[in-house]
């Protein structure tokens, strides 16, 4: 794609100077539109990557106020990043949106009330507690959803029908010589809708020798207000990650950085490149990008035989990828490999590529786009017929639970159920057991 920044443009910004040979490796084949979700369900040029870019280019050219309808149609992506897997080019799509939309913060005035509506949702989403006495107070007016308008429908069918008793997992004291010792994060909305995620994750990783280290971290590893353009906070909230894990390995070497929501994995994995201008920063977020890993990864990594249930082997999984996994991280066998060892059937949907609507906080911003996507979603892998729906990150989880009678666990607790855990949520499947 052939640019017109001028000299003084791009030697004043560093940041605009990466997107500008972002948008030099486009050569506009158009491959990205078969794989863009927001194009399949509007078949609309300017909301397929390839039309997104051409507006951003032009904003970031121009600098100064973007127009009303690249404001509309960079909105709409879901950073699902589809486009990078599928792109022939190479497209660093994922840091060229970010940029646009770091740009749309800071230069476009949004209406009060999507103003107030976005900071809501970077204040309590970000915050533990605050999330879950939200929650608490929003159950009564689930019911609700269906006739409430626009984003407070979105917001409203967000709440689940009952919260579970927020526990600490239990980490053991490890053995003197582990095989791995490594680092688990918390994170800030997962803890809230499923403390069992991590409790599975820590059992299973013990189980494989290794040892595990949950710091009483902050929540948050910046990836939510990453995502709506809000540059300050999301670093704000990455440097408070980035120096708490500096200290835990100034005292506790750690083989890896253990994250069980892919979402946040592809936010820690770019630290990185978050802080490549930052002298300070650079070098610790750099050390703490190296080694976070997603907790598939890790368990296929560390994977050793171990006693496997009988009925495991009877079951029909439907694996659902996370976007933020596939695309975003570039896993894609370790989750399978590891459901197939426990001896299940393992089974993808149709459109396994195409993003579920839930994107981070797009299920909030975008609701009636995110609805589409997750009935479509739900529709693709309930025609697998399967015992069991499995994924990897809460986003997704919640979205597709909201839809489906079909179970639906994360990759750590099936696996550690199959191995010899003695719980598995969703108290049957299909009449089968699977408790004890």
């Amino acid at each position: 794609m052939q640019t017109r920044f001028t000299p003084a443009q791009l030697a004043a910004d560093p940041d605009l100077a990466r997107s500008e040979a972002i948008l030099r490796k486009c050569v506009h084949c158009g491959f990205c539109t078969a794989t863009c979700p927001t194009y399949l369900l509007l078949g609309d040029e300017a909301d397929s990557p390839r039309g997104r870019i051409y507006m951003i280019q032009d904003m970031l050219e121009r600098g100064g106020p973007p127009d009303a309808a690249t404001v509309r149609h960079v909105d709409r992506c879901l950073s699902c990043l589809a486009c990078a897997t599928t792109c022939p080019s190479g497209v660093d799509y994922m840091h060229l949106v970010d940029q646009a939309r770091a740009h749309i913060e800071t230069h476009h005035r949004r209406p009060l009330a999507d103003r107030l509506f976005r900071r809501l949702i970077s204040g309590v989403l970000t915050r533990p507690r605050l999330f879950s006495a939200m929650l608490r107070l929003a159950a009564p007016f689930q019911a609700l959803a269906p006739l409430a308008p626009g984003r407070l429908r979105g917001l409203l069918e967000a709440v689940p029908e009952r919260l579970p008793e927020r526990t600490d997992p239990q980490v053991t004291v490890a053995a003197e010589s582990p095989r791995l010792r490594v680092g688990l994060m918390k994170g800030c909305v997962q803890p809230v809708l499923n403390p069992g995620i991590d409790a599975a994750a820590i059992r299973l990783l013990q189980r494989l020798g290794v040892a595990v280290v949950q710091p009483d971290a902050p929540a948050c590893c910046g990836a939510l207000p990453h995502h709506m353009g809000q540059t300050e906070r999301a670093e704000a909230l990455a440097r408070q990650q980035i120096d708490l894990w500096c200290k835990v390995l100034d005292t506790t070497p750690l083989d890896a950085i253990v994250v069980t929501t892919s979402g946040c994995g592809t936010t820690l994995k770019d630290y990185g490149q978050m802080f490549r201008n930052d002298p300070e920063w650079a070098g610790r977020a750099a050390r703490v990008a190296a080694l976070a890993v997603d907790v598939s990864e890790l368990l296929d990594r560390a994977w050793s035989d171990l006693p496997l249930r009988p009925e495991a082997r009877e079951m029909r999984l439907a694996w659902q990828a996370p976007c933020s996994l596939q695309h975003g991280q570039s896993v894609r066998a370790a989750p399978r490999r590891l459901l197939e060892r426990t001896g299940a059937t393992v089974l993808e949907p149709a459109e396994a590529h195409i993003c579920c609507g839930s994107a981070g906080t797009y299920s909030l911003t975008q609701p009636e786009l995110s609805r589409r996507l997750g009935t479509r979603k739900t529709a693709h892998l309930e025609a697998l017929q399967p015992d069991l729906i499995v994924s990897a990150n809460i986003g997704c989880m919640s979205q597709i639970a909201a839809r489906t009678g079909t179970p639906l666990v994360h990759l750590v607790e099936w696996l550690d159920w199959a191995t010899g855990g003695t719980f598995l949520p969703g108290a049957a499947v299909r009449n089968r057991p699977v408790q004890g």
